[in-house]
């Protein structure tokens, strides 16, 4: 994992000797199951380090100390559990939902925090329009995480409901991304949301222009929002 710790400098971040060893398992077990799931098209053993480990663990840049200790978190189709799980072996205080609605993924994310005996984190099988409408989930979180999930229009509709408010959504994006942000604006805020910043990262490794986008939770979202499942996709705010 030596491009893994080579590029936590920029964060600020060190890690054990056992978080090492977690990250090394868990691209062990990444490239075991993607052999028969397609979890990831990207499973070389460098790449991993740096465009799925590294990427994730930059939301470190922007998330609050208080959250890193404690802090309730919501990773927004994750994936093969992509921030979510990278953080929580970086700050293991945190207490980690994810929701995923492909079930190989999330079986195989159940894998890993078997794997990896992770305690305080929960694996929920569905999709985010369901998910959001449920008491235990809705704006019971501090954090909601996102990445690659959709344009922010509707990454924004997706994700807000879990928000608390006075939590963040941080999303990750790359390239020029001036549009998107000003398209949905209206968006946000018909959510009870606010774009509050825009964070460039710059690490060797992750040179595509990434950022991650800030938006902070002012208000309780409507009850009617998210919309049934597709319709955030088809019909963006």
């Amino acid at each position: 994992m030596h491009l893994l710790e080579e590029g936590l400098a920029p964060l600020g971040l060190t890690l054990t000797h056992r978080q090492l060893q977690d990250f090394h398992r868990y691209y062990e077990e990444l490239a075991s199951w993607n052999q028969r799931v397609n979890l990831t098209r990207i499973i070389d053993y460098s790449q991993v380090q740096t465009r799925h480990f590294l990427d994730s663990l930059t939301v470190s840049l922007v998330l609050p100390d208080e959250v890193k200790k404690g802090g309730r978190i919501v990773d927004v189709g994750t994936g093969a559990g992509f921030p979510g799980l990278p953080l929580k072996i970086a700050f293991p205080g945190l207490r980690l939902a994810l929701v995923e609605s492909v079930g190989k993924k999330a079986a195989f994310l159940n894998h890993m925090v078997e794997v990896l005996k992770l305690s305080d984190v929960e694996v929920h099988h569905g999709r985010a329009e369901t998910l959001a409408h449920e008491p235990s989930m809705r704006e019971g979180f501090d954090v909601a995480l996102a990445r690659g999930l959709a344009p922010l229009r509707t990454l924004a509709e997706l994700t807000l409901p879990f928000c608390r408010v006075g939590g963040v959504l941080i999303a990750h994006k790359k390239g020029n991304i001036t549009r998107e942000v000003q398209d949905a604006r209206d968006a946000v805020s018909l959510l009870g949301g606010e774009m509050v910043g825009k964070t460039p990262i710059k690490i060797e490794g992750l040179k595509d222009r990434r950022l991650l986008i800030v938006i902070r939770k002012l208000k309780a979202t409507a009850a009617r929002y998210p919309r049934r499942s597709g319709i955030p996709r088809k019909r963006p705010l």
